[in-house]
């Protein structure tokens, strides 16, 4: 089976990978491709690569990093509009793959034209997943996946009341990562850290934000953040051209201010990818906390992406975390911001302890919370679906 991902980078993410690997965006298709996933940015090829060991034939597209998409189009003589080549050469590159399967991992770059025509000059194309983890503006998009996948149960229950087929998927670790990473001492060691975004805006990370400035205030606690004022909105005439070009953010992004002062004289730019990785495993302690949305449950990316480097995590307590790990054993809990100060003090403190829960954290994400497991999630959802016929829809004819 032909299954194909599309994926959305973060354009900061984007920016500061071809600024560090000068010429690289002059380089081929290939050599790009095989860098960007190389340096295993979100879920990378992590979803595909499982898949393939399971009979699939797959493919990963990055369609908003502008120099890859052009080196793709001019390698194949294709031409498009300066104003619409995301579009344009994503077109092209389905198209070209056949996909009987597509996962879109984006909510607001990928349209619901751009979906609607993929279905019709595609005939390949029998089913479409998406994946949502966080809020949302336009919910348009979901009418046009056959299956929303989320890691929220909160989300999952909130589009099946809205009449989506919706199935719960958790986030999980690819163990190539520590084969990438090498040896344990690639960066001096730093007692406490937190390596993710600040979105001061409701639904978000407003819960985090107070956190964080409290343990700014009481720890040592070093940053690794966008925590700077938003910029600026461009001019209505350059902001259809801002959205093409930052793959979608400029639309996607919630409106924002700026974040207590604390945190940001405190905060280092932004780390992602194998970057994000060293420092989570330097880190004696890693804090995650969650996004706002996910009221009860545990269930981003950092929970699976801090244990499976084996640093010792110290995560907020929620009704699920159980299900996951085992709290005070594989990982450490805390239900207020007193309870998280008072625990990462005693984590510095007794060494060993700390060293024997980071290594249980780490065997149990191993054992339980690798891509591999999730791709079978993923198959059986894939199967079921096709096989009782509720993803063939009826083509329509191209405008």
């Amino acid at each position: 089976m032909r299954l194909l991902k599309i994926g959305v980078y973060y354009p900061t993410y984007l920016e500061q990978f071809y600024a560090r690997r000068p010429g690289l965006a002059a380089a081929d298709y290939a050599a790009q491709h095989t860098a960007l996933i190389e340096d295993c940015f979100g879920s990378s090829d992590f979803w595909t690569g499982e898949l393939s060991r399971l009979g699939y034939e797959t493919c990963d597209l990055i369609i908003n990093a502008a120099p890859l998409q052009r080196a793709w189009a001019a390698e194949r003589g294709l031409e498009f509009d300066e104003g619409d080549w995301l579009f344009r050469i994503a077109e092209a590159q389905v198209r070209d793959f056949r996909p009987e399967v597509l996962i879109v991992a984006d909510y607001s770059t990928v349209t619901p034209p751009f979906l609607r025509r993929l279905r019709d000059v595609c005939p390949s194309l029998r089913l479409v997943l998406g994946w949502c983890g966080a809020p949302y503006n336009d919910g348009s998009v979901f009418g046009e996946w056959d299956v929303v996948l989320s890691c929220v149960p909160e989300l999952v229950a909130h589009f099946r009341e809205a009449g989506h087929r919706s199935r719960h998927v958790n986030h999980a670790f690819e163990p190539r990562v520590l084969e990438k990473l090498g040896e344990l001492d690639c960066l001096p060691a730093t007692d406490f850290v937190f390596v993710g975004s600040l979105v001061k805006s409701e639904r978000f990370h407003l819960g985090r934000e107070k956190l964080l400035a409290r343990l700014v205030e009481e720890t040592g606690l070093q940053l690794w953040s966008e925590v700077g004022p938003p910029p600026p909105p461009p001019p209505s005439g350059l902001r259809r051209a801002a959205r093409l070009l930052l793959g979608g953010a400029a639309r996607s992004q919630p409106p924002q201010s700026a974040v207590d002062a604390r945190i940001a004289h405190r905060a280092r730019p932004a780390l992602f990818g194998l970057d994000m990785f060293r420092q989570l495993r330097a880190g004696r302690v890693a804090l995650n906390t969650h996004i706002d949305i996910s009221t009860h449950s545990a269930s981003n990316m950092r929970l699976f992406e801090a244990t499976g480097v084996g640093a010792c995590l110290l995560t907020d307590w929620k009704a699920n975390l159980h299900e996951l790990f085992e709290p005070d054993a594989e990982v450490v809990a805390y239900r207020e911001a007193d309870e998280c100060v008072e625990k990462v003090k005693y984590l510095l403190g007794h060494e060993s302890r700390r060293r024997e829960i980071a290594a249980s954290g780490q065997r149990r994400t191993l054992r339980d919370h690798t891509f591999a497991s999730r791709a079978v999630l993923i198959d059986d959802i894939i199967r079921g679906e096709l096989s009782d016929g509720r993803a063939v829809r009826p083509r329509l004819s191209v405008v």
